[in-house]
């Protein structure tokens, strides 16, 4: 990797690493958001899977994994089959829109994520609905990378309590990041081992992130915090569809 390249790939991995100490999410979609402008997305995808998924395996630690797994394994299977075997084309097909589509779905997230609209009370119809969000869920991750939506809206419309779902997010972003390497490992085996350096690095710059995320958390207004990131992924997925048309 040369140093141009190790650098944005510290930085990016650093600062989506302070988003997700913070806030607790978000390391997987900023830095999606941000290598997209510097390289290809199904690039980019390979170069977040082993951050993502070794920050997130330290967020499914908690007691609340039994009950939560009661509920959400028909999300989580429609989303392992869906990302792994979707019908569509995914963002390592060449050729494809994967950037145009990631630039909608960022965009849609941080709009969102800013009008905060008032989410229905899915509780009593979590499997059902759960696996309809898992399904959508994984044909956007093939397609993008990103994990988020409707996955993270289906996850507020249960009402978990706060440990329950941070713990939530850690189970479902660990699912999800090990299907998507599970589909860019079987089609592009042979750049995973010319990455190993690139990941390493960028688990490295996730987890500094990640500590210094921790310490600013109690020092910090989370509302402006989340409003300023919302924004950020408008303004983001604005530019990549804009630069994608």
């Amino acid at each position: 990797m040369q140093t141009e390249s190790l650098a944005i790939v510290i930085a990016v991995f650093l600062a989506a690493g302070v988003v997700k100490g913070v806030s607790g999410m978000g390391l997987p979609t900023l830095s999606m958001a941000l290598l997209s402008l510097f390289m290809p997305p199904a690039a980019a995808a390979a170069l977040m899977v082993v951050p993502s998924l070794a920050t997130n395996l330290a967020q499914c630690l908690g007691p609340h994994w039994r009950w939560l797994a009661r509920r959400l394994w028909p999300m989580w299977i429609g989303l392992v089959l869906l990302t792994v075997f979707s019908p569509l084309p995914g963002i390592d097909a060449p050729g494809g829109h994967a950037g145009a589509i990631l630039g909608g779905v960022l965009a849609a997230y941080g709009a969102w994520g800013l009008l905060r609209p008032t989410l229905p009370d899915l509780r009593n119809h979590a499997l059902a609905a759960g696996g309809l969000a898992g399904s959508l869920t994984g044909l956007l991750t093939a397609a993008t990378g990103v994990f988020v939506i409707p996955l993270v809206p289906f996850l507020q419309t249960l009402r978990l309590g706060k440990e329950q779902f941070i713990q939530a997010l850690g189970l479902s972003f660990t699912v999800a990041t090990a299907a998507l390497a599970a589909r860019l490992g079987y089609a592009n085996a042979g750049d995973w081992t010319a990455n190993l350096s690139g990941c390493a690095v960028a688990t490295l710059a996730a987890f500094a992130g990640l500590g210094i995320g921790s310490a600013l958390r109690r020092r910090m207004d989370p509302a402006l915090f989340q409003r300023t990131l919302y924004g950020a992924f408008l303004l983001l997925g604005l530019v990549m569809a804009a630069r994608s048309a």
